[in-house]
């Protein structure tokens, strides 16, 4: 089985439900884990956005990044720039892969056009993901 981080800045949205797709898309072949270098609690929005795809990640917590030293990471995907500055200083000999999706959280507008942001960034980890796990995971 192997270990899978994924690292955001505050662990809200972008690396939860990237932690919610790898749980989707491998399945029992992964362990799946997401962190942040800050801790900013489970955004609701994103909480809402994947359960409407079908994906709960209500019981999803939101983990600094130190909680994790001590697991030995197969794979670290960073989802935003400021995370990749960071992870360098993350001891690990996993393999590192990044992707600086947008933050939903910094939407602004109408709660429609709020959740229409939330939607094209799952949408766009979605896919990212489901390659990652058939291109890594799944051979």
């Amino acid at each position: 089985m192997k270990n899978v981080l994924v690292l955001c800045t505050g662990n809200s949205c972008r690396s939860q439900i990237a932690e919610g797709y790898l749980r989707y898309f491998a399945g029992d072949k992964i362990k799946a884990y997401s962190a942040g270098i800050e801790t900013h609690g489970v955004n609701p929005r994103a909480v809402e956005i994947m359960k409407q795809d079908g994906v709960d990640i209500s019981s999803h917590t939101s983990n600094n990044i130190d909680e994790y030293l001590d697991i030995k990471f197969d794979y670290i995907i960073t989802v935003c720039d400021n995370a990749k500055e960071s992870c360098p200083y993350f001891p690990s000999n996993g393999v590192k892969l990044h992707y600086n999706f947008p933050d939903p959280a910094k939407a602004n507008g109408t709660e429609d056009e709020i959740m229409m942001e939330f939607r094209k960034v799952r949408d766009m980890i979605k896919a990212y993901i489901h390659d990652f796990a058939e291109q890594y995971i799944k051979p």
